[in-house]
């Protein structure tokens, strides 16, 4: 890896992504030094602009970013570094350095979608009045769903497989929703197990 540090003054700056979820947590600077340790010792080192010093984030709060993949960019001097936080990544205690949640992919802005039509009483959306019958009635829709997927597994109709996926999960969102469960829940219970 070629980091060209001169071009900007000895400091480039260093993008953290949660490799899980996809989510920016934070913008830090790095200069050789701290990218030499960060690479060394695989805990996200930056060079903080400041203290005029090397700090590893976590240091003082034991909520390490553990690096899993660094990249950098076209012209040598941006880094995007995946990695695996070990706790709130800002010194808030929120789980990145943003005021607003940033994006999670695809099924996060469902989730968000799922949400507002329920929390904004949509009258003409299926999405609310399915939530409106209760979870009872939420519940019976994910088995049923869950039901059509397993018979289309057994098919090799791949188009019909897929649909019937789409179905479930996203009845399944709206489940989450009336239990009171986010998305992120989910995950954090899946990251327990694959330790």
């Amino acid at each position: 890896m070629n980091i060209d540090f001169n071009k900007t003054n000895g400091l480039v700056p260093a993008i953290i992504q949660d490799e899980t979820t996809l989510q920016v947590l934070m913008l830090g600077y790095m200069n050789e030094e701290a990218f030499l340790k960060t690479q060394k010792e695989a805990k996200v080192t930056f060079f903080s602009r400041s203290k005029n010093r090397l700090w590893t984030k976590g240091e003082a709060s034991g909520n390490f970013l553990l690096v899993k993949d660094i990249k950098i960019d076209c012209d040598n001097d941006n880094l995007l570094i995946k990695v695996s936080p070990q706790g709130p990544t800002c010194h808030t205690g929120a789980n990145n350095c943003f005021k607003d949640e940033t994006a999670k992919g695809f099924l996060y802005n469902l989730e968000k979608t799922i949400r507002q039509r329920i929390d904004e009483n949509d009258e003409n959306s299926y999405t609310n009045k399915l939530f409106k019958r209760g979870v009872n009635k939420i519940a019976q829709k994910v088995g049923e769903e869950a039901v059509e997927l397993i018979i289309e597994a057994k098919d090799n109709n791949d188009k019909l497989f897929k649909n019937e996926a789409a179905d479930l999960i996203y009845h399944f969102l709206i489940l989450l929703k009336a239990k009171g469960i986010s998305m992120l829940d989910i995950e954090e219970e899946l990251k327990k197990r694959s330790k």
